[in-house]
């Protein structure tokens, strides 16, 4: 993806609390479906994402990971409660065990924490997704865009939204980028 000025260098504020709490993020919806990655089949919109938060850990395993950029796979579904037509991250709701993969953190999200090579250097940022990840990936739809995303401060569904979208690359999520072998 490339980005206005040097890819990284904005970062959110910490708040010394995970409630409230923000997450910025370089994020590639994508027209895989979720099953893709491990999660359940038909969840939302999956899309790879590096982040960066300073208030929290989300690495899988227990790792940490919150003064690094850093990937995920998320499911991202709608949701009024965040903004009329915002977006979120899907919420895993108390006393449910849904299909997540391997390295998913823990949370009560939809999201995977894998540790794929994240490399962000001059306008351009780049994930490293290894090809046995997601199978054929011909005819694959994309686009890219740079968000924030921030805590729910009552940490209850939803707990994680879409809270401003900086830029996108097409410029109205249209999943124009397309993969070709």
């Amino acid at each position: 993806m490339q980005v206005r000025g040097k890819a990284g260098e904005m970062k959110p504020k910490a708040t010394g609390q995970f409630a409230g709490s923000a997450v910025w993020s370089y994020v590639w919806p994508t027209s895989l479906d979720s099953s893709s990655v491990g999660f359940e089949g038909g969840q939302g919109i999956l899309a790879l994402a590096v982040t960066f938060h300073p208030d929290f850990d989300d690495a899988a395993y227990g790792g940490v990971n919150r003064h690094v950029w850093h990937p995920h796979w998320v499911v991202l579904v709608p949701d009024d409660a965040c903004g009329k037509g915002a977006l979120k991250v899907r919420d895993i709701p108390a006393g449910t065990k849904p299909k997540v993969p391997a390295t998913w953190p823990g949370v009560p999200l939809l999201i995977d924490s894998p540790t794929y090579p994240t490399t962000l250097a001059t306008d351009t940022v780049e994930v490293t997704v290894p090809a046995s990840v997601i199978g054929a990936v011909e005819g694959v739809k994309f686009d890219g865009v740079t968000s924030a995303l921030k805590v729910n401060a009552n940490l209850h569904a939803p707990l994680l939204c879409i809270s401003d979208i900086f830029d996108v690359a097409s410029g109205d999520l249209s999943l124009p980028g397309k993969i070709t072998r």
